[in-house]
């Protein structure tokens, strides 16, 4: 995936953003940063803070504390028809007595835009998404997808230099859903904007940014590139919400980690710190002969096909409950109620210290 140039410099930064709302903190003295022309995603669960601090990038709520700086200056007081900044909201929110055309060209006739300006920009914009020869058509003659390109091209059709987009891809269905993530990655290499997409699906924010900030409680868990985040976690809540990780209790000693729970002593280079361990359901396998550190036996208990791979669930001799993703090609997978031996290379064992 081609990312940002890395010459590029930081395009808005959120210096301890706070927003509550009663007695709700929202955002707890945020920090972030979006650098010029990157695809970046806010991953997080209801409540996290996401939406809160989309619409706050966006000029729609205002924070109760804390700096908002786009090149540098503070645009908290900034109305948001001032920003050049445009927002892609979830619902669309078309307008269902316009035509496609006129839709994409509400933006340009609030700013004043010339009709000779106007047309052949809107016209672009709609070539874009690839609804040339819809101009005339009205939201309800549309698909859901063809209602979500018109309302990417009205924002698109404002040059933004950041364009927030809220659950971009939620209405959508699954096939449709993959074709559209990755128009939206050509459009956003296409025009050089910044797009920041607010998702709480994992698969979504791996798939499509350049990075991911994990958003836990009104602050951020955790922030990188989608592969170091998804291969090392910071912590138990970052391994648990991005990919469902294993995440087994116990104590660092000489030889590694020791996990009562799973029964077993995982080796390697573990901190003292260390508190619990993550480990991914596709880093384990099946092995009848296995023995030592780094090996666990269990029962299936469940078994559930997935297409490329069956998960199952095995249950180990310490009580845990361990998810297993045994690929096909490794030949059928082992029947419920039957004993397993399961077992992990060093290098999968990641260390969490909260």
């Amino acid at each position: 995936m081609a990312g940002p140039n890395p010459a590029s410099g930081p395009l808005l930064r959120a210096e301890a953003i706070t927003k509550r709302f009663g007695a709700t903190l929202a955002l707890d003295a945020l920090d972030l940063t979006i650098i010029e022309g990157e695809f970046f995603a806010l991953l997080g669960g209801s409540g996290s803070g996401k939406s809160t601090l989309l619409r706050i990038i966006a000029g729609f709520d205002t924070p109760d504390d804390g700096r908002l700086l786009l090149d540098g200056a503070d645009i908290v007081a900034t109305p948001p028809w001032a920003r050049p900044i445009n927002m892609m909201f979830q619902s669309y929110a078309l307008f269902p007595h316009m035509s496609v055309a006129d839709n994409v060209a509400y933006g340009l006739r609030r700013a004043g835009t010339p009709r000779a300006e106007a047309a052949p920009r809107i016209a672009a914009a709609l070539a874009m998404v690839g609804l040339t020869g819809f101009e005339r058509r009205r939201p309800h003659e549309l698909s859901g997808g063809q209602k979500q390109r018109v309302a990417l091209a009205r924002s698109l059709v404002m040059r933004p230099r950041l364009l927030l987009l809220d659950e971009p891809l939620g209405a959508l269905d699954a096939g449709l859903r993959e074709r559209t993530g990755f128009e939206l990655r050509a459009l956003q290499r296409e025009t050089g904007a910044a797009f920041v997409m607010v998702t709480h699906d994992q698969e979504e924010a791996l798939a499509l940014a350049d990075r991911v900030a994990v958003l836990e409680g009104g602050r951020i868990a955790q922030l990188g590139p989608p592969r170091a985040i998804y291969e090392r976690p910071a912590s138990r809540f970052v391994a648990r919400f991005l990919g469902a990780a294993n995440v087994l209790e116990g104590r660092a000693v000489a030889a590694g980690f020791d996990s009562t729970e799973a029964g077993a002593t995982f080796a390697g280079v573990i901190p003292a710190d260390t508190v619990a361990v993550a480990l991914r359901p596709e880093r384990i396998r099946l092995a009848a002969n296995a023995t030592g550190p780094n090996t666990a036996r269990g029962v299936v208990e469940d078994a559930a096909f997935r297409g490329d791979d069956t998960l199952l669930l095995v249950r180990l001799a310490g009580g845990a409950l361990l998810r297993v993703a045994h690929a096909e090609e490794d030949g059928a997978p082992p029947e419920r109620g039957g004993g397993v031996t399961l077992a992990w290379d060093a290098a999968d064992v990641v260390p969490l210290a909260s």
